[in-house]
């Protein structure tokens, strides 16, 4: 019954959007754009598994080129063919593709299902849209992990991120994303910047400078990661001593797969995750699109996705809905960045200030790994 009427209410909402459209006026086929790995997988059990369920003849194609989309929907709209129908992002990626009018502005309260508490969509994700354009799924954080038996004997336990520049106290080699974000803070932070004045020092070629030098006394023991499922396959397999990647991705090697691994939260940086459409998608899969959003992000489906995976629900109505690990039986709350054993120190990611320097300090970073 609850689905059916979650169905109803979507499917009115998809005629105020799309014009009039019907369920046979819905395109049969959707291909979605996401990252892999466990969180994609979250997905697809969470909400991509029961939609198809409910809607006999769906077909579902998933590109995991997430952290691609701003270069190739930008290539896709010049090219006049965009073929990606719902696209997975980080917050600032989707300010980006707002601001260049790549993806369309969606009205929430009129797009959205209610929370299962009679919120307004506005109210219940609250701060966390932070672009029209922009629906937030989850809260997540790029943290760190390492192997206690791979530390020097008699070494203690790391308790700061800045453990990544003490090559002295711990030898080998780490892993770190093979971009500037968090890296340039994490840089800073462990070059004395306080957290309040980083990104007011990284707003400046100086303080750019400066965290480059800083990541130069390490870079010849850094690899370099591009694909989250990277550190803790080199961690797994002794080719690091710690590294960063995402924490469900740290969740799934240690909880799911037994990894000896520890977690190091400190300086976790929080960010957020979720769906912008494509701008001047066709009616059909606009009217598909939109009905799927709706089902999607609703109040129970932001919950299930936490039984699979350690982020956070993005709606504010999801929270009391999260229990146990759909398969495992534990409890996931504690696994969740924004337990308060994990977040005694942590990082809110800027989404404005990287919305606005992206691409500058990529330049300049990619130019100084070339070095």
């Amino acid at each position: 019954m609850r689905l059916t009427n979650t169905l109803m209410a979507t499917s009115a909402l998809t005629l105020a959007l799309a014009g009039a459209a019907t369920a046979q006026d819905m395109s049969d086929s959707m291909t979605a754009v996401s990252w892999g790995g466990a969180y994609q997988s979250s997905q697809q059990k969470a909400y991509v598994e029961p939609y198809q369920a409910a809607n006999d003849g769906l077909s579902w194609s998933w590109d995991e080129s997430s952290n691609e989309a701003v270069a190739k929907l930008r290539a896709m709209e010049e090219a006049g063919n965009v073929t990606w129908d719902i696209v997975d992002v980080v917050a600032s990626d989707a300010i980006r593709l707002c601001d260049e009018g790549l993806a369309m502005e969606i009205d929430h309260d009129d797009v959205l299902a209610k929370g299962d508490d009679g919120s307004d969509p506005s109210d219940d994700f609250g701060d966390l849209i932070v672009s029209d354009c922009f629906v937030p799924q989850i809260v997540y954080s790029t943290t760190a992990a390492y192997r206690p038996d791979l530390l020097p004997d008699g070494a203690e336990a790391p308790t700061s991120i800045c453990a990544f520049f003490d090559m002295d106290a711990y030898p080998g080699k780490r892993a770190l994303e093979k971009r500037p974000i968090n890296n340039m803070e994490w840089a800073l932070y462990c070059d004395g910047v306080s957290k309040d004045e980083l990104y007011d020092v990284l707003a400046t070629p100086e303080g750019q400078e400066r965290a480059l030098a800083k990541l130069g006394t390490i870079k010849d023991q850094v690899v370099w990661w591009s694909a989250a499922a990277e550190p803790p396959q080199l961690l797994a397999d002794g080719e690091i001593v710690m590294g960063s990647s995402y924490n469900g991705r740290w969740f799934s090697a240690i909880e799911e797969q037994g990894q000896p691994f520890a977690m190091l939260w400190d300086m976790q940086v929080f960010d957020l995750d979720g769906w912008i459409v494509p701008a001047d998608l066709p009616e059909d899969r606009l009217a598909r699109v939109m009905d799927f959003l709706s089902f999607a992000t609703d109040t129970q489906r932001l919950a299930d996705q936490a039984a699979y995976i350690s982020y956070g629900p993005a709606r504010l109505s999801s929270a009391p809905l999260v229990g146990q690990h759909a398969e495992l039986g534990i409890d996931m709350a504690p696994h969740m960045p924004t337990d308060p054993d994990n977040a005694a120190n942590t990082l809110l990611y800027n989404y404005e200030f990287w919305a606005d320097y992206r691409d500058d300090i990529d330049a300049k970073f990619q130019s100084w790994l070339a070095q």
